[in-house]
């Protein structure tokens, strides 16, 4: 009998540690790594909230990947693996949420405005976006389906200009780049884009970007492995801290 209440005892004890060890494991910190995929446009923005998130998650690590939304869209359909994904317009988050890729609603989080970026002094005295349609002008502009492309395609259509582009490119760093080296008078980009290049640009404002200003919104992926580090990285983005951030790149609230 005394065997038996030890025994009995015993297994006590060890469904109790047992239970506490459970119960440990599930309120552990995530400390995995999650992967962001970001518009190209927010790279600067990102990776300084980057390593706030991590100071914020002691043991976990976020990386990004940067590109044109439609690429990333792209990618991801194809089977990418990603945690977040923060896209540059609506329509290509509309894609990944078409596709069933989401995990819940996503979140507009900032808006961006387009404008022309020349080289230092404006060279070629641009001032205005009727002005990029002047013969012998080489300009570049994104391409239709990247966010600034559609932008760029709305004002053409609102001011009766069409642009001659030489080149539309994937992302709207390459058409920044494009200025910056010289490879072009003029393109048209966002105006983070352009703050974020200094004195390697002029920036010209246009009245006109007013009709095509893009909403960015972001979400947590279906695919997840860290939803709660994935729904942090989302939170931080979307309060305060976050906010601060992308209005000191030039972003604007949605």
């Amino acid at each position: 009998m005394i065997r038996m209440r030890f025994g009995v005892a015993a297994v006590a004890v060890l469904a109790a540690v047992a239970g506490c060890s459970s119960t440990a494991d599930e309120s552990a910190p995530d400390n995995g790594a999650i992967m962001v995929f970001a518009a190209a446009s927010l790279k600067t923005a990102f990776t300084e909230l980057g390593e706030q998130f991590k100071t914020d998650n002691p043991g976990a690590s976020v990386e990004f990947s940067f590109a044109g939304s439609s690429d990333l869209v792209t990618q991801l359909t194809q089977g990418a693996a990603a945690d977040v994904f923060a896209s540059a317009d609506t329509r290509n988050m509309d894609k990944a949420a078409d596709a069933g890729l989401l995990d819940g609603a996503p979140v507009d989080f900032a808006t961006n405005t387009l404008t022309i970026v020349v080289a230092p002094g404006n060279p070629k005295g641009i001032k205005s976006f009727r002005d990029l349609a002047q013969s012998g002008l080489n300009v570049v502009v994104c391409a239709p389906q990247v966010p600034c492309g559609g932008a760029t395609e709305k004002v053409e259509k609102a001011t009766g200009v069409n642009l001659a582009a030489v080149s539309e490119e994937s992302s709207v760093t390459d058409v920044l780049n494009k200025v910056t080296t010289g490879q072009a008078d003029a393109g048209v980009v966002y105006v983070t884009d352009a703050a974020g290049a200094g004195d390697k640009v002029t920036a010209i404002a246009f009245p006109e970007a007013a009709e095509a200003v893009n909403t960015y919104p972001i979400a947590v992926l279906k695919q997840t492995g860290h939803k709660d580090l994935a729904q942090r990285f989302v939170d931080l983005v979307t309060g305060e801290a976050g906010q601060k951030v992308l209005a000191k790149e030039g972003f604007a609230k949605p």
